[in-house]
């Protein structure tokens, strides 16, 4: 079964995916893992706690990962592992898909230099962090959702688009339907 991850960190938007994974779980019925820089109790925006299942590092050699999903927050540094993952992965064409700030870890590890994206940040809000811009604004597109490949990234207020996106390019509802489809004939040439 491929895996899908979920980086988890200090603050993030847990709200922009919880729809998504609750039915990548219920429908698609893959295999999700929580992944972050190590695996102490974060605490998200909404005030819940999470646990990482591993830390990146030990994804990095994994060979049946189908997705990584990023969540928003606010503009933070970002650890050398989740480059290399999200490098690996790009490199891989697997899904990256990264909502409201989260697009921020894709533009760190080069990845939207060449694909259009979105993201609810802005330039003048990054350049007041005095911070250095991770984005590459050539290609921004001021869009609730947009897709190029296998990059998807949102605004914020568009997670429950930038859910329906990544279910179409997962294939959860067509899956689950072919699936249902093969069950059913399996039952009736056993009748």
């Amino acid at each position: 079964m491929k895996k899908i991850l979920c980086f988890i960190s200090e603050t993030m938007a847990d709200f922009e995916i919880t729809l998504l994974f609750h039915k990548i779980n219920t429908v698609g019925n893959q295999e999700i893992i929580t992944v972050g820089y190590d695996t102490n109790p974060i605490v998200s925006e909404s005030g819940l706690t999470y646990l990482a299942d591993k830390p990146i590092s030990e994804m990095l050699d994994a060979t049946d990962i189908e997705a990584l999903i990023i969540p928003g927050g606010p503009i933070c540094p970002q650890g050398e592992e989740l480059t290399q993952l999200i490098q690996k992965l790009d490199r891989e064409k697997k899904l990256l898909a990264a909502i409201c700030n989260g697009p921020q870890y894709l533009g760190r590890a080069g990845i939207l230099g060449n694909h259009p994206f979105t993201t609810s940040n802005a330039q003048h809000k990054i350049k007041a962090l005095n911070i250095p811009d991770p984005f590459p604004w050539k290609n921004y597109v001021d869009a609730r959702v947009v897709q190029d490949q296998h990059i998807i990234t949102a605004k914020g207020r568009g997670f429950v688009d930038f859910t329906f996106a990544v279910f179409d390019y997962l294939g959860t509802y067509t899956n689950k339907k072919s699936a249902q489809k093969r069950l059913y004939a399996d039952i009736m040439a056993r009748t």
